[in-house]
């Protein structure tokens, strides 16, 4: 099984398109930088890959063509500085660890730290940079505290926001930023990334690259995970070919715990899209109501269990059942 894959202040290639450095660098010339910028984009497209790119330059990293129109090579010092968590000049807000699990929200004190950053002059850089991965990761508190510093531009201080869905953010927060939209690479372009970075076979990457809804950052997070063994299995419960129980057991043994979050995600995941599938080639018959709202079940559910904190396995066994009804009529 491939790697996971790299967190963005790690990745210098970049094979994102070189309309969003184009803007960036034109600005930054023409001496026009604005002081925040909103990535925009399907989670897994290079925002976050991006913004680590665009502030190693402002930070003073030396240019490197071989690594793209923003590039800079790993072994310049700036790059180290970063990659050690260790630049003076460089604030990053996201999720933190809560013991084993990942908070639900950047916490308003990490927002709230922003301006204090921002108001001191850059101790060894031209600028001073903030990164917040992802903006849609702020509750409402951070949210506010966020836009107090975007309502004061800091002079020498650049602030990109990684936005996953942007029209969630409050719109006094998108209206003093301006915006670089990230594309969804095509199928056959995720696929080619996928074979070019992994050794999967062909087939195996065309599928990942299906599930990954051109976004290559989520294929290659998919090929480090179960994502073809759970779209095998989803499909055959959809199909009514059900393992046995003794590899249902196991399926749910490996929901527990903080890493088993995410593998019950990417199960109802694939879970709905092979309802979906099925509706799309009109295989729901009379019970396509049923089953149309059973797709709706699934694709909630995820979402609800996390904040409502469910037993993961206890939601499995019913969505199992029904599911079971609904292929009995």
């Amino acid at each position: 099984m491939p790697e996971a894959p790299a967190h963005p202040r790690e990745v210098y290639a970049y094979e994102g398109g070189d309309a969003p450095e184009r803007a960036f660098l034109d600005a930054l010339t023409r001496g026009r930088l604005h002081h925040a910028w909103l990535l925009c984009g399907p989670e897994g497209v290079g925002k976050a890959t991006f913004a680590y790119r665009a502030a190693r330059r402002l930070l003073g990293a030396a240019p490197d063509d071989h690594y793209g129109l923003l590039g800079s090579a790993p072994s310049d010092h700036v790059n180290r500085m970063i990659e050690a968590h260790a630049h003076p000049d460089l604030m990053v807000l996201e999720r933190e660890a809560d013991g084993d699990k990942i908070k639900k929200f950047i916490s308003v004190d990490a927002a709230r730290a922003l301006p204090e950053f921002f108001a001191k002059t850059p101790s060894q850089s031209p600028f001073r940079v903030a990164i917040v991965d992802a903006a849609d990761d702020m509750n409402l508190n951070a949210a506010n505290a966020l836009l107090k510093t975007l309502e004061e531009p800091p002079e020498r201080g650049v602030l990109f926001l990684v936005a996953h869905a942007p029209g969630r953010l409050m719109a006094t927060i998108r209206s003093r930023c301006r915006r670089l939209t990230f594309q969804p690479w095509a199928e056959e372009a995720v696929a080619a990334f996928l074979i070019n970075r992994t050794s999967l076979p062909e087939p195996q990457a065309r599928a990942i690259a299906s599930m990954a809804r051109g976004a290559p950052g989520r294929a290659l997070t998919l090929a480090s995970s179960e994502a073809l063994a759970y779209d095998a299995q989803a499909q055959a419960l959809v199909e009514g070919e059900a393992p046995p129980e003794a590899e249902l057991m196991s399926i749910v043994d490996r929901f527990r715990g903080a890493e088993g979050q995410g593998r019950f995600e990417l199960f109802l995941d694939r879970l709905a899209e092979a309802v979906r599938r099925r509706l799309t080639e009109g295989r729901g018959g009379l019970l396509v109501e049923r089953w149309a709202a059973l797709w709706d079940r699934v694709s909630q559910t995820p979402a609800e269990a996390d904040a409502l904190n469910l037993d993961r396995a206890d939601i499995f066994w019913s969505i199992l059942a029904e599911l079971r009804a609904v292929r009995a009529g």
